[in-house]
């Protein structure tokens, strides 16, 4: 069977038996309830979830949305995941796909604010390094699949590998993006892929300007309207929303700019510090984080009203971008000369994202021979036995629960 037929467009896929909303709605939930890890796990649920198991994607339309993404500030796998709920079920796809990723990790956040006004604690460290170990295999198993999918040949091979190498050299989110424009810049004379045909029906950016237009205008008017009215909602809104316009690289580059702008003036740095915390070790995006901060700040409001404008204000930006700029890349992207950028681009990305497999998410997950060869199993799973990441979450959770109730 040729290349293209094999790699056949989103599109074409949805056309066949597009989900309703509320499929979408509980498979995104799921994926909340189990992608655990942070960012670069998530891309790896999502990769199996959507490119594996359900063949909504092709390696390559999923390499694409991952390196648009990259490109855009806020949370690059809530984007992800926001795209292809656009791709399947337009707006409203969007916003049930990150309702359902986001509620259960909200809801967590929530819960661990109102806990902590009452006594200290926190979930198991033996639970919650089996679950980074379990993240870092589930990451291995999607740049296995990716690498093979994304560089065929040498050149790009060549690609992923220096962008990986520099990555390590240099760490950074500014150098990624730089490295990603290089890769494009070479992909357009080293590598002449297969051309893609567009789709009979295309999505036209209708509202892409207004949405785009609504981003750049609360980045500029909510600073002055908080500071007018004095309103202590509208300045919370302004602080999140900012954090979640103005930072590349998701939940970890957030920290210190929520730190500045809201310690000691509306939480104590112990707070921050303790909400930081569980929130590495909860499923879900990171920028759910804003929950706990919302809600257990100082400001004389319901803390359930707190934390929803604080996590709608720093996830709305996100949102505003990539709806705004998936049309325009949706029309752009089949443009011959824009195959062969993007063709060097997804091998690049296949280099950040082994970068960041590296370090932090291996080094900072496998202490130990024991820790590496529980790794080799779990990859052996997933990618031979072709076990879901679900059930592998769901075992090493029940593992570590029996060994902590054995061992108490």
């Amino acid at each position: 069977m040729p290349v293209q037929q094999q790699q056949s467009s989103f599109t074409e896929q949805q056309q066949l038996m597009p989900p309703s909303l509320w499929q979408l709605f509980i498979i995104f939930l799921t994926l909340g309830c189990t992608s655990f890890g942070g960012p670069l796990a998530h891309l790896g649920f999502f990769r199996f979830e959507f490119v594996e198991k359900r063949r909504w994607l092709s390696d390559q339309d999923y390499a694409e949305l991952v390196a648009l993404c990259q490109f855009l500030p806020g949370p690059a796998s809530s984007q992800v995941g926001m795209a292809i709920g656009f791709l399947t079920r337009s707006y409203a796809g969007a916003l049930v796909s990150f309702l359902g990723f986001t509620l259960p990790s909200f809801v967590l956040m929530l819960l661990f604010a109102l806990y902590l006004q009452h006594q200290a604690g926190g979930f198991d460290a033996a639970i919650v390094h089996t679950l980074k170990l379990v993240a870092v295999a589930v990451v291995a198993q999607a740049l296995y699949g990716m690498s093979k999918s994304m560089c065929p040949d040498w050149p790009r091979r060549l690609f992923a590998i220096a962008v990986m190498l520099l990555l390590l050299w240099q760490p950074g989110v500014w150098q990624q993006l730089v490295l990603i424009a290089i890769a494009a810049f070479c992909g357009r004379y080293f590598v002449s892929p297969l051309p893609q045909q567009p789709p009979a029906s295309s999505s036209k950016p209708r509202l892409a300007p207004l949405l785009l237009g609504v981003f750049f205008s609360l980045l500029l008017l909510l600073p002055l309207l908080a500071a007018i009215s004095e309103n202590g909602l509208l300045s919370l809104m302004d602080k999140f929303y900012r954090a979640g316009s103005l930072v590349f690289g998701g939940g970890h580059v957030v920290l210190p700019m929520l730190q500045a702008e809201l310690v000691p003036e509306l939480i104590d740095n112990q707070s921050f510090l303790a909400g930081y915390g569980i929130a590495q070790a909860l499923p879900g995006p990171l920028f759910t984080f804003a929950s706990f901060l919302g809600a257990a700040s100082s400001l004389p409001y319901s803390p359930l009203l707190l934390a929803f404008v604080a996590s709608v204000a720093i996830f709305l930006p996100a949102m505003l971008l990539v709806l705004g700029a998936l049309p325009y890349w949706q029309q752009l992207k089949y443009k011959a000369r824009v195959q062969q950028a993007m063709a060097g681009v997804n091998a690049a990305v296949v280099g950040v994202l082994a970068s960041a497999f590296l370090q932090p998410v291996a080094s900072s997950s496998i202490g130990s021979v024991s820790d590496f060869l529980w790794v080799l199993l779990a990859v052996f799973l997933l990618v031979k036995a072709k076990l879901s990441p679900f059930y592998l979450v769901a075992g090493a959770l029940l593992l570590s629960l029996s060994i902590s109730l054995l061992m108490s």
